[in-house]
């Protein structure tokens, strides 16, 4: 289970990136600090709720978020 979650966590800071975001602009989009941006970016602290808000803030779908995994 670990690495799926590590996969999703790539998948994020991915999609990050390619709207040019900083784990800190991403953190005040979703409502939470950089340091938890950091942390679902690594596979931690990743619920269903979380997921959602991550991916509204990123434009995308959830599905998105474990396309492939």
């Amino acid at each position: 289970m670990p690495e799926v979650a590590e996969q999703v966590g790539h998948l994020i800071r991915e999609f990050r990136k390619s709207k040019g975001l900083t784990q800190k602009e991403l953190g005040q989009l979703v409502g939470v600090s950089f340091q938890a941006i950091n942390k679902y970016e690594t596979g931690q602290n990743l619920t269903v709720e979380t997921l959602f808000k991550v991916a509204q803030s990123l434009g995308v779908t959830m599905a998105d978020l474990v396309k492939g995994i």
